[in-house]
């Protein structure tokens, strides 16, 4: 069936106990067991709960995985991503990542023997060389959080696998309905569901979806094990998204593509990254790669001043954290997300102080558009 149908049906059916058509909350710590040794299918939460488990067959027939686990945060399911590893293994990692991730491998996990090697995975060329004899994983974003880049992903993963080397790819930015990474050679795709699957900025959470069983049985030992699952609450929350995923995407594409084309030709923007304008350096990629280029955008206002004047100015666009609800939300990367990463590395990266990040919602995109002007316009000539 369709993108659609699936994100509407597969793990949402009626309850077969009462018939309800949406999937119960099951806000229960335990599970009353029929006699020593004999349960309905669930002993105890944290291990595995009827809401997440539907939430979970969902997000792998969406990615089209094996099976989806869902976890308390996106950086709970990268973390558990990188519990497959042990010390001395080897991770290429991209080198623009979420500074939450950057801060996790660099900060945490380098701490209990990993080893990171930060590449430009735009060039397939250079992650071939930063393979090593341990080398386990390459982990990418793309697109890249916030200046878009994008990674060949089937490009990566031949490299990857002849070498008997994992890829996973952090799929928040696009979502399922705009690149599905297990198709073009991907093992392993890590979300946030806080942001585009669940869609309504009301809940935190990650997931993590494998196309290998073994795999896959080895994360779900690790969620189980260490117990940041996501609640029975937030899975209902994400359930609820997903529903109108589809919808939702379609509208951000829209708007995205409307607003970075006009702020593209503004006189006070001094450049614009969104895969969807012809003059990104790899649209061409992009259009292979993905069926749409979504909400997120970023531009250059030229100094930190101006940028503290227009996010200062905007009132529909609301200056806040996180991406991907309804609502347009801008920040300013290289103080918020990205500020665990140096400063050298950030400006080296395009990251100036100058830079703003938008997460276009759906709302009527002229009203984003006007926003948007009359804070530009506040902005010293």
């Amino acid at each position: 069936m369709g993108f659609s149908t699936d994100a509407i049906h597969i793990g949402q059916e009626a309850d077969p106990a009462t018939g309800a058509i949406i999937v119960p909350i099951y806000q229960t710590s335990t599970y009353v067991q029929t006699e020593l040794g004999k349960n309905k299918g669930y002993e105890y939460s944290r291990t595995g709960n009827p809401t997440r488990a539907a939430l979970e067959r969902n997000i792998a027939a969406l990615e089209g995985g094996t099976r989806g686990l869902a976890f308390a945060s996106g950086m709970a399911a990268v973390h558990a991503v990188m519990s497959l590893l042990k010390a001395g293994d080897h991770v290429i990692a991209g080198r623009n990542l979420y500074g939450g991730t950057f801060r996790l491998f660099e900060l945490v996990l380098k701490d209990y023997g990993l080893n990171f090697t930060y590449t430009d995975t735009r060039r397939a060329d250079e992650v071939e060389r930063a393979l090593g004899s341990r080398t386990r994983l390459v982990f990418i974003e793309t697109p890249t959080n916030p200046v878009m880049e994008i990674t060949d992903i089937a490009a990566v993963a031949e490299i990857a696998h002849a070498r008997g080397v994992l890829v996973a790819v952090d799929n928040t930015f696009s979502s399922p309905y705009f690149q599905r990474p297990i198709e073009l050679g991907a093992d392993i795709v890590v979300h946030s569901t806080t942001k585009y699957l669940n869609g309504h900025s009301d809940g935190v959470g990650g997931a993590v979806i494998l196309k290998d069983p073994e795999l896959a049985r080895r994360i779900q030992f690790f969620q189980n094990a260490a117990g940041a699952v996501l609640s029975p609450f937030d899975s209902w929350l994400v359930l609820r998204g997903v529903k109108t995923l589809a919808v939702r995407m379609r509208q951000h594409d829209l708007n995205g593509r409307a607003v970075a084309q006009h702020l593209a030709s503004h006189p006070k923007v001094k450049g614009v990254h969104y895969p969807g304008l012809p003059s990104h350096p790899q649209h061409e990629l992009a259009r292979r790669q993905m069926s749409g280029f979504g909400g997120m955008l970023s531009f250059e206002t030229g100094s930190l001043e101006n940028a503290r004047i227009l996010l200062k100015s905007v009132q529909l666009c609301s200056l806040a954290e996180s991406l991907g609800g309804v609502e347009s939300l801008i920040s300013h990367p290289a103080s918020m997300t990205h500020a665990s990463v140096p400063a050298e590395e950030r400006r080296r990266l395009g990251i100036t102080d100058g830079l703003v990040r938008v997460s276009t919602g759906v709302e009527d995109v002229e009203d984003i558009i006007a926003d948007l002007d009359r804070a530009l316009d506040r902005i010293p000539a």
